[in-house]
């Protein structure tokens, strides 16, 4: 194997091992595992993870009732007594507001003496949601399409979207009657705060009625972690790590561009959200399909350097690629035609480069693993 199909490989296996540590699985079996953790009576999981979620908490409790809410074809694996709601993601549908009502009405139903086990994870936002008097699903949707658009960070959109929301912003528990409630959460926002994860749909009432403990189960910290042990465990040194991807898609690429080009050999680990502003009629791509090709630009004719940025969920913006894997020969003179019209997608798809992974059971934000050989 030649020396960029080897980074390419090697580059991939470290993205995959950061995804793999925070698997909605594993981090819920390690969660209850490590407890305590008190038989629940009914299950509620709301996310790009729910099905994971769900499937390690009925594997530690044995058979429970259960209502899982995900996007579509993210549900596979469970048993057929789960109630599955799937629904839309990025976009809101007829179906998020049915999934909405059954949450809501779902915690609303529960005896006092009863348990609740709450699951939460990234892309709440969309799949579920139940307005407040006076607002129509073609006033969430027209708001969802703005705020993806408008360059905001996921923390600015949450506090958008928790205002036309009964079940946002500690709505959801705040219609809650039992006796006590565990919240575990997986976090795809910066500072793993569980008033912003699915816009607050697992934080807790400003006056609860009952015994609450909330809890981060797995992290875009956790995952970098992973991907750094395995990156050492090939050989590569660690020149940089941390949580560098916010901010302006275009200030990131210029900002890390030049840094890429010239890094030393060994591996840059980086995660985070990009935020991005997408013109009239945007093409094919989201995010990190965006910053791959753009990224690419600084690398173009170097055969020493390999980069992927992927989404650890699985899904780029309204796509069924993770991001992008990219190297010296991925920019050429269409790319930035491309990125003009938001279709770096089609480009990479075009170019071989598009990271496809399927649904990953998780959703801690993005990846970026940059490796020179």
């Amino acid at each position: 194997m030649s020396a960029p199909e080897q980074t390419r490989e090697d580059a991939r296996a470290i993205w995959q091992a950061g995804v793999d540590a925070v698997g909605g699985y594993n981090a819920v079996t390690r969660a209850l595992n490590e407890g305590p953790a008190e038989r629940p009576d009914q299950i509620v999981a709301v996310g790009k993870a729910a099905a994971a979620m769900t499937r390690a908490a009925l594997d530690h409790f044995g058979p429970l009732p259960a209502l899982v809410v995900t996007k579509d074809g993210h549900g596979e694996g469970l048993p057929t007594d789960v109630t599955l709601i799937e629904s839309a993601h990025p976009v809101p549908d007829e179906r998020s507001l049915d999934a909405g009502r059954a949450l809501r009405e779902c915690v609303a139903g529960m005896t006092a003496d009863s348990h609740l086990l709450l699951l939460v994870s990234g892309g709440a936002s969309a799949l579920a949601e139940d307005l407040t008097e006076g607002n129509t699903l073609d006033d969430l949707a027209a708001l969802n399409r703005s705020l993806l658009a408008s360059g905001k960070d996921i923390t600015e959109m949450n506090v958008e979207r928790r205002k036309i929301s009964r079940i946002k912003g500690g709505g959801l528990l705040s219609a809650f009657a039992g006796a006590t409630a565990q919240v575990l959460a997986i976090s795809d926002v910066p500072g793993d705060d569980i008033a912003v994860i699915g816009s607050g749909i697992g934080a807790l009432p400003p006056t609860p009625n009952f015994a609450a403990t909330t809890r981060i189960v797995a992290s875009n910290t956790h995952a970098r972690d992973a991907a750094l042990a395995e990156a050492e465990r090939r050989g590569y040194r660690i020149l940089t790590t941390g949580e560098e991807l916010h901010g302006d898609l275009e200030a990131l690429a210029s900002d890390w561009g030049p840094r890429l080009c010239g890094m030393e050999k060994g591996a840059i680990i980086l995660g985070g959200e990009p935020t991005v502003r997408l013109p009239d009629n945007p093409g094919q791509g989201g995010r990190n399909q965006a910053l791959a090709l753009a990224l690419s630009r600084h690398i173009k004719g170097r055969d020493d350097i390999t980069l992927i940025v992927g989404g650890t969920d699985g899904n780029d913006g309204p796509t069924d690629a993770a991001g992008g894997i990219v190297d010296g020969s991925t920019w050429t003179d269409s790319a930035q035609d491309a990125l003009n019209r938001a279709d770096s997608g089609s480009y990479l798809a075009d170019n071989n480069a598009l990271l496809t992974t399927g649904p990953t059971g998780t959703n801690v934000m993005d990846l970026l693993i940059a490796l020179r050989c």
